[in-house]
């Protein structure tokens, strides 16, 4: 067996081992929102089929590697977001904007529900022209169909770098399930929802 055999059995493993790295990193996309606070955000995401996983953090802002006391402090410009790893065949990017209208207020600036400050704001950060496109066609066709009268003022801009938050605040709803929920209940986030959405809110 020829030393130049081997290495071309080894190269050819290669290729079909790097086929198959693409092909499962093909399989998933990435998508982030913000909506006030991660908690609420990360809990109303991960009941999606085809969301993979869910990862609370800050973007948006000026600083790297910003903390939580910067951030709520308003030191940062950053917004809570939440970055979302989903699979694509499962679960489209127009369906995950769908559902992020009708879980935010998206008739308010620098606030949502009982959260107040620009760490707060409602926004959309688009991975690229595509879903760039596709957030401004949601803005625009949502500005057609709302059931309320207010305007809509949530931004959509370019994703930028994305901090993870700190791990107390991961999966904070399922770690803390009381907490999480008297907070959520105390903020009016659903009732909000109710009021703005109707029978839409939350899906």
């Amino acid at each position: 067996m020829s030393a130049g055999w081997l290495r071309g059995a080894f190269a050819a493993l290669c290729i079909v081992w790097a086929g198959g790295a693409f092909a499962q990193a093909a399989a998933t996309a990435k998508a982030t929102f913000a909506g006030g606070c991660f908690w609420c955000v990360e809990s109303d995401f991960d009941k999606l089929d085809g969301v993979i996983s869910t990862t609370s953090g800050y973007t948006g802002g000026r600083l790297a590697n910003p903390t939580y006391e910067q951030v709520s402090a308003e030191l940062t410009g950053h917004a809570e977001a939440v970055e979302i790893v989903y699979d694509p065949r499962k679960l489209s990017y127009e369906q995950l904007l769908r559902h992020f209208w009708h879980n935010i207020d998206p008739t308010v600036n620098d606030r949502q529900f009982c959260d107040v400050g620009s760490s707060y704001r409602a926004a959309i950060f688009a991975h690229g022209p595509e879903q760039m496109r596709a957030a401004l066609a949601s803005r625009a066709a949502l500005e057609k169909s709302k059931p309320f009268k207010a305007p809509i003022v949530t931004e959509v801009v370019q994703a930028g770098p994305f901090y993870a938050a700190e791990e107390y605040h991961q999966d904070y709803y399922r770690k803390n399930p009381l907490r999480y929920k008297f907070y959520r209940a105390n903020c009016g986030r659903d009732a909000r929802l109710k009021q703005l959405w109707g029978e839409q809110a939350g899906h």
